[in-house]
């Protein structure tokens, strides 16, 4: 989404992304005794479902996050997946909590989160201004905007009422928007080019470059879970485009805030809303080794057996 989908193979990682049944069961049977799944895709979602049915021990990392609308094709597949995984890795102590009102208690670790692992390495590593520049851009001269989740693209009035208040932002600053393929149709298909005239609108970026984005923007608006968190661990506050958030500390902390899709409400909380002040939430991720803690109890597991 906007350069999301490209966070592993931006550092050299090689996703699997089989939607085949058959190759998943054939790539389950390969693994030695775990499938492995992150987040809420499909893929998490069929590698789960395989290894659930090849009574192979599932492992879900960033388990636990529930939100509205429990239609939404991502809150399905974390639902599910959490309900057949063996090993539950959950990002926040809320997370937690949401699993022991569903029963689940029984392999359920809070580790932090493997995203704040990702953006301390990329923080570091990469040389942020020197992105800017290559957009022509300034740090907070500019608003970071991304739009791909289908309750908002296909939704014709929804997507109209977004993308008008990010025309009328656009005429106070500038607004950077990253565009998603489904987000690109949706607007072809309900005409409503004419709302983005004055945004700067992007083909999906690397995952470097959104980050470096991310740290360099005034406020960033979007319906992008990842992004609520990276703006976060930037320091930005987020306006998201949703009804409810599976990342709900940020919002009750006021780092971030909920507009849906109401247009003088996304308007006035991006160019006029005081950001309340709160404090520094990084401990809710845990501390950047999340990946390491899901590492050692899986090691220590499978030496027991």
């Amino acid at each position: 989404a906007s350069g999301e989908g490209s966070r592993c193979t931006d550092i050299g990682l090689k996703p699997t992304y089989s939607c085949k049944l058959a190759s998943m069961k054939e790539e389950a049977h390969s693994l030695k005794g775990m499938r492995g799944g992150h987040g809420d895709t499909n893929a998490t979602l069929g590698g789960a479902l395989v290894g659930a049915k090849l009574k192979i021990p599932v492992a879900h990392v960033e388990a636990g996050l529930r939100q509205l609308p429990k239609t939404m094709p991502e809150e399905i597949n974390r639902v599910v997946t959490d309900h057949v995984s063996s090993f539950l890795f959950c990002p926040t102590s809320t997370a937690v909590e949401n699993l022991k009102r569903e029963g689940i208690t029984k392999g359920v670790y809070f580790t932090g989160d493997v995203m704040y692992d990702l953006f301390k390495k990329i923080q570091q590593i990469v040389k942020h201004d020197e992105v800017l520049a290559r957009y022509h851009l300034k740090r907070e001269n500019y608003v970071l905007a991304t739009v791909h989740r289908d309750f908002n693209t296909d939704d014709g009035q929804r997507l109209e009422r977004i993308l008008s208040a990010l025309g009328k932002i656009s005429q106070e600053l500038c607004v950077v928007f990253p565009m998603h393929p489904r987000t690109k149709k949706a607007i072809e298909r309900y005409n409503l080019w004419k709302a983005l005239q004055k945004t700067l609108v992007l083909e999906p970026v690397p995952y470097q470059d959104l980050i470096s984005l991310v740290i360099g923007a005034k406020k960033v608006v979007t319906d992008s879970g990842g992004l609520q968190k990276e703006a976060y661990f930037a320091g930005v506050h987020a306006v998201v485009l949703m009804p409810d958030t599976a990342w709900i500390e940020l919002v009750d902390s006021g780092r971030n805030i909920l507009a849906d899709a109401d247009k003088d409400k996304i308007v006035k909380y991006t160019l006029h809303h005081q950001d309340e002040q709160s404090d520094d939430l990084r401990s809710i991720y845990g501390n950047g080794n999340a990946g390491a803690r899901i590492a050692e109890i899986l090691l220590a597991t499978h030496e027991q057996t």
